[in-house]
């Protein structure tokens, strides 16, 4: 499903309708129009038992499903699969639904992220059905409240749904429209109700920004951000203020003005504000928005430029989580700084060894074009500072050294503030994404010295996350900043679980987290799981 409700591309072709959302609600009976149920399956357990599953090679691994019984839709089901249907899971007089048993794992490690997974799994095994009903709230186990499990299985069911086909000429992927979440002696309704319109918020944000970031770059420029940052700012009760090419030169923006200078798209600076009655602290959240990443003179490689669309993931998961924040009631005033602007080697582009001056007064000598994330960062970090800010995280596709150090499904996080730092590992660790920190070490810092400069944008050839962090560093002062560098897991190049192949939306959920659990000072305990 495709949250975005305007056209995106070209006017040279037309765009198809945007899917309407899931509706997912809990109900203490199946619906009559069910036709397939999604039931829980854990190692070992009853239905494993019951239905012969394990003598058909299923182990309830997490996110395993094989169809039980029921008919198929789109094909005829293999005679192998009629069993017996359980008429406990069917409506008297309804056609028969079609079963599917979903992997849980083993009962005492079943986590909020394996509902997230059992929800992406079954929508995916359910085919063409449309209408759908499960049991999966019945593996919740002792001490996990329902309603985090139920938010976990409703994010799990819309991204696993999720499907980009806006430029493809016929639709595919699920189709599923509702799904009935079945109450039963663990589930309290209304406390899963609560939890399943919380997933779906949170789930339709990080759609949202996997539809920016997969859209291609000839149709999501830095202006048309900015057409759907205003769209999302009036629908999410947010102020936003746009700086336009001459402006942001006005304004001393020497970093974002200077990686601008190759494309004859015209760059923009985005600040959205989310300002609640009541708040006494402020966040800040900095997303790098390179719509297109040629290198710029440093040019890539053509291999290199294939996913370069992914480069503005940062901005796409600043501008989605805060789409989020007034549903949520989030309770801390958040600024989001977005600078945006394509990378390109025009005539008039910045040619290494240029110098460039940062708005917070610092010179920058530029060696590399291609390392133009941390210029436009720079500014939007400043920009922060400024603004007075309790603390900043910024988000950014940034190196391909972290790849190489983390892989594609870890981010890398650092800070200069090792409580503030803990609490966003904290929050990454409640929406279930997974960071590990990284050093910033003072002995590298001298690596980005300039002979000419104040600093320098690269710092050699060895550990360049920790000195693309370094000189992120010297942008924030004593403000306590953390920095997610997001350049492995914001793409996938397989969908597995409830990540479609393609950009992941990765840092939504953290940032709203991080959101929702601050205020209480930098220095304060993490808040603890629901």
């Amino acid at each position: 499903m495709s949250p975005l409700e305007g056209p995106i591309g070209s006017p040279r072709r037309e765009q198809k309708e945007i899917s309407m959302p899931i509706a997912i609600q809990c109900l203490d009976h199946q619906p009559s129009t069910t036709e397939a149920i999604g039931i829980a399956c854990v190692m070992g357990g009853a239905v494993l038992e019951a239905e012969g599953l394990a003598a058909r090679g299923f182990e309830a691994k997490i996110g395993e499903t094989i169809h039980v019984s029921g008919e198929t839709l789109g094909g005829e089901e293999p005679e192998a699969l009629r069993l017996a249907p359980a008429g406990t899971l069917a409506t008297p007089g309804s056609r028969r639904p079609l079963r599917i048993a979903i992997g849980m794992g083993p009962a005492g490690e079943i986590s909020a992220d394996t509902f997230r997974r059992a929800g992406a799994a079954m929508v995916r095994a359910a085919g063409k059905a449309r209408h759908l009903s499960t049991t999966l709230l019945d593996a919740l186990p002792d001490g996990m409240a329902p309603a985090a499990a139920a938010q976990a299985l409703a994010e799990g069911i819309v991204l696993g749904a999720y499907r980009f086909d806006r430029y493809k000429s016929a639709a595919g992927g699920p189709v599923v429209e509702t799904v009935a979440v079945l109450g039963g002696d663990k589930v309290d309704c209304d406390a899963v109700r609560v939890g399943l319109e919380r997933g779906v918020t949170v789930a339709t944000a990080v759609a949202l920004a996997r539809d920016l970031v997969n859209s291609p770059a000839a149709d999501m420029t830095p202006r048309r951000l900015v057409q759907v940052a205003t769209e999302v700012a009036a629908a999410s009760g947010l102020g936003i203020a746009v700086l336009d090419e001459k402006a942001i030169v006005a304004e001393r923006l020497g970093g974002l003005a200077g990686v601008a200078l190759g494309s004859v798209e015209p760059a923009r600076l985005i600040t959205l504000t989310y300002d609640p009655p009541g708040a006494t602290a402020t966040l800040a959240l900095v997303g790098k928005g390179i719509t297109f990443d040629s290198g710029g003179l440093s040019i890539k490689t053509a291999d290199g430029m294939e996913t370069m669309k992914t480069d503005m993931s940062g901005a796409a998961a600043v501008l989605a989580a805060m789409s989020t924040f007034e549903a949520l009631g989030v309770r801390v005033k958040v600024i989001g700084i977005i600078p945006a602007s394509e990378n390109m080697p025009g005539g008039r582009a910045t040619k290494p060894g240029d110098v460039l001056t940062i708005r917070n007064g610092k010179t920058v000598e530029v060696l590399n074009t291609d390392a133009e994330g941390r210029l436009v960062l720079a500014d939007g970090l400043s920009l922060a500072v400024e603004a007075g800010v309790d603390a900043i995280v910024d988000v950014a596709t940034l190196t391909g050294a972290c790849v190489v150090a983390l892989g594609r499904q870890v981010a890398g996080l650092m800070a200069n503030n090792d409580a503030w730092r803990g609490r966003v590992a904290h929050a990454a660790e409640r929406a279930g994404e997974s960071v590990w920190p990284l050093p910033l070490p003072s002995e590298y810092r001298s690596l980005i010295d300039s002979e000419i400069a104040d600093i320098k944008n690269i710092g050699g050839r060895y550990a360049g996350a920790l000195t693309a962090g370094l000189f992120l560093q010297e942008f924030v002062g004593d403000v306590p900043w953390a920095h997610l560098d997001i350049a492995g897991p914001a793409r996938s190049e397989e969908s597995s679980g409830y990540v479609t192949k393609g950009g992941t939306g990765f840092a939504v959920r953290t940032l709203i987290e991080a959101a929702l659990g601050f205020g209480n000072g930098v220095g304060a305990e993490a808040p603890s799981a629901p």
